[in-house]
C-alpha cells in the first residue's frame, strides 16, 4: 500500500472509529511509519492538542509534528540543538505550506456545534504526509 493511501486509511479510522484528535492521530501514524514507539504519556499529553482544547491556538498537527521530531531525534541520536533547529525549520515550512500554524486559521469554521465532526480530515492527511517527508529528510541528513 502506498504511503498516501495508508495515511488516508489511518486518519479516517482514527478519527471516525476512535475519535482521536489530530495531534494523537499524527503521532500514531508517524510512530507506525518510522517504527518508533511512542510512550503512552505522550498520547496523554496530546489529548488537548487540537487547537489548545478547541480554543483555536496552535494546530495539533503542528504540535504532533513537533513532538515527533523530538521523540525521533532523541531516539536516533540527533543532537538537541539540531532537533531544536529542525523544530524551527518545521514550523516555518509548515506555515509556508499551509498558511498558518494556528487552528483558528487552518480551521476557520472554528469548533461550533453545527460543524460536522472531523472537518479537518483532508488537511490532516496532507499535513501528515508533509510531516513524514520532513522527518525523512531530517533522518536521512543525519545518516550521512
Amino acid at each position: 500500500m502506498d504511503t498516501s493511501r495508508l495515511v488516508q486509511e489511518r486518519v479516517h479510522k482514527y478519527y471516525w472509529e476512535h475519535d482521536y484528535n489530530c495531534a494523537t492521530t499524527a503521532l500514531m501514524i508517524l510512530s507506525e511509519k518510522f517504527g518508533i514507539r511512542i510512550e503512552p504519556q505522550a498520547y496523554d499529553a496530546a489529548l488537548g492538542m487540537h487547537g489548545a482544547g478547541e480554543y483555536g491556538a496552535q494546530c495539533g498537527l503542528v504540535e504532533g509534528g513537533l513532538m515527533f521530531l523530538g521523540i525521533a531525534g532523541r531516539k536516533t541520536g540527533i543532537a538537541d540543538d539540531e532537533i531544536i533547529n529542525a523544530c524551527r525549520d518545521f514550523a516555518a515550512e509548515f506555515e509556508d505550506r499551509f498558511g498558518s500554524l494556528l487552528c483558528r486559521i487552518l480551521r476557520p469554521e472554528g469548533f461550533r456545534p453545527e460543524n460536522p465532526p472531523h472537518i479537518c480530515e483532508a488537511l490532516t492527511c496532507r499535513a501528515i504526509l508533509f510531516i513524514m517527508n520532513f522527518v525523512s529528510d531530517l533522518l536521512s541528513r543525519e545518516e550521512t
